[in-house]
């Protein structure tokens, strides 16, 4: 069969084969470098490690506060709303959300603030372990976002698309890095008992091979539904029914070639045979010692529950796992924010403050990027909810902290800076896909030079293509 110039380079954007290539032009395998952990020759879609000498960062965690937390309650205090506290403001986004209407008045935080680290970072009185690592963090706010409602807006942070089905950051992250542990996914999401708003589509693969989607790990029973084997049947029976099974699909693969959903399905089935054995040691965080599991709160009720997440994500990270995505809800408040986002506060302070530390002491703090974020800020104002005033915000996807620490970040630094009521980002404002093409770029990614064929046209996480932040970068 003759395949032309043109078919060549297409057939390379339709698989992985566009990154492995892309690194073989531009040199960018070092040398002595381990062997990838699959055979290219024996599955072209198979993910290959991309040795990228320039990436300080190996992996990252993402911390995502599901709901919007309050950039003006957290680390960016406006003393001028406490002089217009409770005085009449008036909307100028006519259709900023549905409880925009009626009377609204401008709203002062009920937290007080003090300076911490050698850049004087902002942080309300509840982060009281956060304080503590304040010289590894890098405080961004300058990120504007472009939808004011939950779903889409928890897509937009996710894929780079509104309105879903494109592949997730972390599936973008291992498409381009591949996996150093063939016994473990590349990406792995911790969700809360509840699925996020938007649901699973927020941890999708999209357009990628299936095998780039992110796999959830369950809080309670059972980590993975079905990882176990039934009662009586043993591993030499499931690697015989295997070795048959994939024998079957061989044939079928042979006769259909390039058919990827049977190729996905095929290596599905054996990490999940090897993941029988890594899985239930990795989330048996109990072996841990005592004086590491209270540095991430497991001994406090308040604070256990995402600390485990927390835990978890350093341990499947020490494993090789690329990319760890850990939600947590209760940001969404509209009403009664004092006692809301002073208990979220509390709930995640001391476990990230202990992932930090923990990765420090581990020497992986500059080889893990972390990542804290919601979908979009909230606004200087409160509306009238339920006939009665009680002190909230808004959704605002126009000013929005982002927490940044680790992985070659610009630490002890605040970039950036919203206006004097905390509306609108007025400084190094860039929009949500700059900070997508800047978490890649620290990843050792180039967003130009990761794509995949879709649709007839070559495809990327930014979507149009965007700039690295270089002011996040040190």
């Amino acid at each position: 069969m003759n395949t032309d110039r043109r078919d060549f380079m297409y057939g390379l954007g339709a698989t992985l084969g566009t990154v492995a290539f892309n690194a073989m032009l531009r040199g960018e395998t070092k040398p002595g470098a381990p062997k990838p952990v699959r055979d290219p020759a024996a599955d072209p879609l198979a993910p290959l490690p991309a040795m990228l000498p320039d990436a300080k960062a190996k992996a990252c965690i993402f911390l995502y506060m599901e709901g919007g937390p309050s950039h003006l309650d957290t680390f960016d205090p406006k003393p001028k709303l406490r002089e217009l506290h409770m005085q009449k403001f008036v909307r100028k986004d006519k259709f900023a959300s549905a409880m925009a209407s009626g009377e609204r008045y401008y709203v002062q935080s009920p937290f007080t603030f003090a300076k911490h680290g050698r850049a004087g970072i902002d942080m309300c009185e509840h982060w009281r372990h956060l304080a503590g690592v304040a010289d590894e963090l890098c405080v961004y706010k300058g990120c504007v976002g472009e939808s004011i409602n939950h779903p889409t807006a928890c897509y937009h942070m996710n894929t780079g698309n509104r309105f879903g089905g494109d592949p997730a950051i972390g599936a973008w992250t291992t498409y381009g890095l591949g996996s150093v542990n063939r016994d473990l996914p590349g990406f792995v999401v911790l969700p809360e008992s509840a699925y996020p708003q938007g649901g699973a589509a927020n941890w999708s693969n999209g357009f990628l091979p299936p095998y780039y989607q992110g796999t959830p790990l369950r809080s309670h029973g059972s980590p993975i539904l079905d990882l176990n084997p039934p009662y009586g049947v043993t591993r030499e029976n499931q690697r015989a029914n295997l070795d048959l099974l994939a024998e079957l699909n061989g044939r079928h693969a042979a006769a259909h070639p390039g058919h990827a959903d049977l190729a996905a399905r095929m290596n599905n089935y054996e990490l999940a045979f090897r993941m029988q054995m890594q899985v239930p040691g990795i989330i048996d965080i109990d072996s841990e010692p005592e004086h590491i599991k209270q540095m991430y709160g497991l001994d406090e009720e308040h604070t256990q529950m995402f600390g485990r997440s927390c835990l978890l994500a350093r341990r499947l990270v020490e494993r090789g796992v690329r990319f760890v995505q850990a939600y947590t809800a209760g940001w969404d408040s509209h009403d009664y924010i004092e006692r809301a986002h002073g208990e979220r506060i509390r709930a995640v302070d001391k476990p990230i403050a202990g992932l930090i530390a923990d990765l420090k002491q581990r020497g992986l703090l500059d080889s893990t990027l972390i990542v804290w974020c919601g979908e979009f800020g909230r606004t200087p104002d409160n509306g009238k909810r339920s006939g009665g005033e009680k002190l909230g915000r808004d959704h605002n996807a126009k000013a929005m902290n982002i927490l940044l620490a680790g992985g070659g970040v610009n630490a002890g630094h605040v970039v950036g800076a919203t206006d004097e009521i905390g509306m609108n980002a007025v400084d190094v404002v860039h929009p949500i896909k700059d900070l997508h093409v800047t978490l890649l770029h620290l990843l050792g990614l180039d967003d130009n030079k990761l794509t995949f064929f879709h649709g007839g046209r070559f495809k990327q996480l930014s979507q149009t293509g965007g700039e690295v932040i270089n002011e996040l970068i040190a």
